[in-house]
């Protein structure tokens, strides 16, 4: 499973989003965590829709998308998320 954090340099609810994500990732070690700063990937966050930072994106094995939180999720929330992705 696969969890795509999308911020951007001057947001202060980014880092927030990275701890939540991190700690989630810490919970269930077979998550892949991939942060992508949207000035350096604009056609890649245009192209899955990102239209605020941070956005985080939780996705199953496939790449099917089975969470999006706009802003800061909780770690529940998350965790929730990553349970979906590993559903068959």
């Amino acid at each position: 499973m696969i969890v795509e954090l999308y911020t951007s340099a001057f947001c202060a609810p980014c880092r927030a989003a990275r701890r939540v994500v991190g700690e989630a990732a810490r919970l269930v070690p077979a998550a892949r965590v991939t942060e992508l700063d949207v000035a350096d990937h604009v056609d890649l966050a245009a192209a899955q829709r990102i239209t605020s930072t941070p956005t985080v994106l939780v996705r199953d094995d496939r790449g099917r998308e089975v969470f999006r939180a706009a802003g800061a999720p909780t770690v529940p929330q998350v965790l929730a998320a990553l349970g979906r992705a590993l559903e068959p």
